[in-house]
C-alpha cells in the first residue's frame, strides 16, 4: 500500500490535461512509442474530433518502484460531475494551469471540489515553452489561490515533455498513499466511479478498492442496488485492459461482470463479496457474517438535469431504436434523465434532461453517429415550479405542460449563481450583458489584472447563447462557471405559436412578460424564413392565451391559370381566377402544412 499513489489531473478546458497524461504514459513506458498518439486517453471519436475530454479515463503506470493510478478528467462545466466522481477515488490532484491564460473559472471550481475532498494539490504551470507564457504572473495567481510556496510549483510543457518527470516525482513524494479505512477489514468495499456497457462482454465497472480484495471469478454484490453478479475478469488499465488474479486494497482497476444493464450497478454504489454479507429481505439491512450491520461507502449525490429538450425521430418507425439508444447511453451517463413524450405534430419521442447545452449537443451527435438515427430536437427549456390554487406544487418540464392559467397562482423559474473571470478592462461589457439577461451582479473582486464577477440570473435566459455572447463581448478572454441556486417566482407567461391557425405545442415557450412581445416577433420572423411557401396564404402567429402579440404571413405561390386562354376575354379570365380562389380557400381549410425540422431549432440561434 505504501507504494501506491492514486491521483487525477484537474484543469480548465484546453489547459493541457490530456497532453500531460500522454507524456506521463510515454515517460513511464506504459505505452510504447509505436502505439503512442496524441490524447491517447480520449478514445471516443467525438472527443478526438472536438479536442475535448468528455468521459473520465483511468490508467495505471509504474514510476520508481511505485504504482501510480491516474484518472484524466474533463474540463468543461457541463461535465464537472465526472470530475467530482474522480476526486472521490483518489488522494491527490495535479492542478494544471495554462502559462498563457492563468487561472480560469473552471480552474477555481475544480480546486474547490478538490479542497472539499481534502486532497493534496500539486500545482503545475503548463505550456511554459510558448512565447506568450507569463510564468511569474501565473505563479503569483496560484500562490494567491492555494497559499503554496513558489518552489512547490512545477513548470512543465505537455508538448515537449519538459518537467513531466518532476510531476511524477512530486506525486510519489508529496501525494499520500491510500489508507486502510479499518485496520482489519471484515468485508471488501470498492467504490464504482464509472461503468459502461460493452456489447461483447456485458457491464464493465471501474472501481477503487477501499478495503479487502476482489479475486477473479468471485461472486460480488452491489450494496445499494442489492444485485449479485460474477467478477468474470479483474485487472488494471494500462490504458488497455490487462487482467490480474485479484484487485487489492488501494488499487484502481476494472471488473468485467455478467450483469446485463448498468442499472444493476450504479455509479457511486459499493461493491463487496457476496459470501461475506447477507441482506435482510424485509428491512434491507446489510449484515456481515458476525451479525453486525455494514455501512456502504459514501456514494455520489444524484446529479439533476438543468436543461430539457424533446428528441423525436424523423420517421416514427425509429422510436423504438431511439429509446434503446438513449437507454444504452444513460447506462454510463448518470446525469441523463428521460421520459416518453407525445406530440401531435412530431409523433412519439423522448423528453431528455441534460446538464447543459454542450452535454445535449454531445448526446445528440452520439445518437446520430453511433446509432444512425435521424432526429428532430425541439428548443431546449428548463423546468419550472407551478403553484396552483389548490396549494399543490407541480414541476413542469416544458411550456406545453402548463396547466390552465386560471388555476395558476404563481410560476417559479430556476436561477443560477454564476462566476465569470475576465480582464479588468472588459467589466462594463459583461455587466451590460448580465443586465440584458435579467441578471444582477452580486460581487466584484480582483486577482491581479483579472476581475471575478459573481452574479445571479434566470437559467432560461442563459440557455441559448449566453456563452457565445460572453465570448464575443470579451474577445474570447472570459471564462464562465455556474451552479443552480433555487427557484424564484416571476411574472412568466406561455407564448404559443400558431401555424395556419393550428397551435404547435412543440414550439411553445415560457418567457418573462416584459420580453414576450419581442420573442414573439423574433420567432415568427424566423419561422417565416424556414417554413416553405404553400399554394395558399399561411398565417404565423404568436399568442399569449387568446391575445395575438405578433403575426407574419407567408405569401401563396401564384400559378397563372389564365395562361391557356388565347383570347383577351375578360369574363373567361375572371371565371378561372374565381375558380382558383375557391380552390385555394378549400386547400386552406383542409391543407396540412409540413413543418421542417429546422423550425424547431429556430429558437436556438439568435442573430
Amino acid at each position: 500500500m505504501e507504494k501506491i499513489r492514486n491521483f487525477c489531473i484537474i484543469a480548465h478546458i484546453d489547459h493541457g490535461k490530456s497532453t500531460i497524461a500522454d507524456r506521463m504514459m510515454e515517460l513511464t513506458g506504459t505505452v510504447s512509442k509505436r502505439e503512442m498518439k496524441s490524447q491517447l486517453l480520449d478514445s471516443m471519436e467525438l472527443e478526438r474530433e472536438k479536442g475535448i475530454t468528455i468521459k473520465l479515463t483511468p490508467v495505471t503506470m509504474h514510476w520508481k518502484n511505485h504504482t501510480l493510478n491516474l484518472i484524466d478528467t474533463p474540463g468543461h462545466v457541463d461535465f464537472s460531475y465526472e470530475v467530482s466522481r474522480s476526486l472521490q477515488a483518489v488522494e491527490s490532484a495535479v492542478l494544471v494551469v495554462d502559462a498563457t491564460q492563468g487561472i480560469q473559472a473552471q480552474t477555481l471550481a475544480n480546486v474547490y471540489l478538490a479542497l472539499e475532498q481534502d486532497l493534496t494539490i500539486i500545482p503545475v504551470i503548463n505550456k511554459v515553452d510558448l512565447p506568450a507564457a507569463d510564468v511569474d504572473k501565473v505563479s503569483a495567481q496560484i500562490i494567491n489561490l492555494l497559499g503554496c510556496k513558489r518552489e512547490e510549483i512545477i513548470l512543465a510543457s505537455g508538448k515537449t515533455g519538459l518537467g513531466v518527470d518532476k510531476i511524477l516525482d512530486a506525486v510519489v513524494e508529496n501525494g499520500p498513499s491510500p489508507v486502510n479505512v479499518t485496520p482489519k477489514p471484515s468485508q471488501t468495499k470498492a467504490l464504482i466511479f464509472d461503468s459502461y456497457f460493452d456489447d461483447y462482454r456485458g457491464v464493465v465497472l471501474y472501481v477503487r478498492i477501499f478495503e479487502g480484495e476482489i479475486p477473479k471469478n468471485s461472486e460480488i454484490l452491489m450494496m445499494a442496488a442489492e444485485t449479485k453478479g460474477l467478477a468474470l475478469e479483474v485487472g488494471i488499465l494500462t490504458p488497455k485492459m490487462s487482467p490480474s488474479n485479484a484487485l487489492k486494497t488501494g488499487e484502481i482497476g476494472y471488473i468485467v461482470t455478467n450483469l446485463k444493464t448498468t442499472r444493476e450497478a450504479k455509479v457511486g454504489d459499493t461493491v463487496t463479496l457476496a459470501k461475506d454479507i447477507s441482506i435482510d429481505g424485509k428491512t434491507h439491512q446489510i449484515i456481515d457474517v458476525n451479525g453486525k450491520e455494514v455501512t456502504p461507502l459514501p456514494g455520489y449525490k444524484n446529479v439533476l438535469p438543468f436543461v430539457y429538450a424533446g428528441f423525436f425521430p424523423v420517421s416514427n418507425d425509429q422510436y423504438k431504436d431511439l429509446k434503446e439508444a438513449v437507454e444504452k447511453l444513460s447506462l454510463s451517463d448518470s446525469a441523463l434523465r428521460f421520459e416518453p413524450e407525445n406530440s401531435p405534430v412530431l409523433g412519439f419521442g423522448l423528453r431528455i434532461g441534460f446538464l447543459g447545452l454542450l452535454h445535449m449537443d454531445i448526446i445528440r451527435e452520439r445518437l446520430e453517429r453511433e446509432f444512425n438515427l435521424d432526429l428532430i430536437v425541439t428548443n431546449p427549456s428548463t423546468n419550472y415550479e407551478v403553484l396552483i390554487s389548490s396549494g399543490e406544487l407541480l414541476e413542469i418540464k416544458s411550456a406545453a405542460d402548463l396547466p390552465d392559467i386560471s388555476e395558476v397562482q404563481e410560476i417559479r423559474e430556476p436561477w443560477v449563481k454564476g462566476e465569470i473571470i475576465l480582464p479588468k478592462e472588459m467589466i462594463g461589457n459583461v455587466l451590460n450583458l448580465i443586465n440584458e439577461k435579467r441578471g444582477h451582479q452580486t460581487n466584484l473582486s480582483y486577482i491581479e489584472s483579472r476581475a471575478i464577477i459573481d452574479f445571479e440570473a434566470p437559467m432560461a435566459n442563459l440557455l441559448t447563447d449566453f456563452y457565445d455572447q460572453l465570448k464575443s463581448v470579451t474577445s474570447g478572454y472570459a471564462s464562465f462557471n455556474y451552479e443552480l441556486n433555487g427557484y424564484k417566482a416571476e411574472d412568466l407567461v406561455r407564448i404559443d405559436f400558431l401555424v395556419g391557425g393550428h397551435k404547435i405545442d412543440a414550439l411553445s415557450v415560457m418567457a418573462h412578460r416584459t420580453e414576450a412581445d419581442e420573442i414573439g416577433r423574433e420567432v415568427t420572423k424566423k419561422l417565416k424564413s424556414v417554413i416553405p411557401r404553400q399554394n395558399y396564404e399561411v398565417a404565423l402567429q404568436a399568442a399569449i392565451g387568446a391575445r395575438i402579440i405578433a403575426r407574419e404571413t407567408i405569401g401563396a405561390y401564384r400559378k397563372d391559370v389564365t395562361v391557356k386562354i388565347h383570347t383577351g376575354d375578360r369574363d373567361r379570365k375572371a371565371k378561372l381566377l374565381e375558380k382558383q380562389k375557391r380552390g385555394k380557400a378549400r386547400m386552406k381549410r383542409f391543407g396540412k402544412i409540413d413543418i421542417p425540422s429546422e423550425a424547431f431549432t429556430v429558437m436556438l440561434k439568435r442573430d
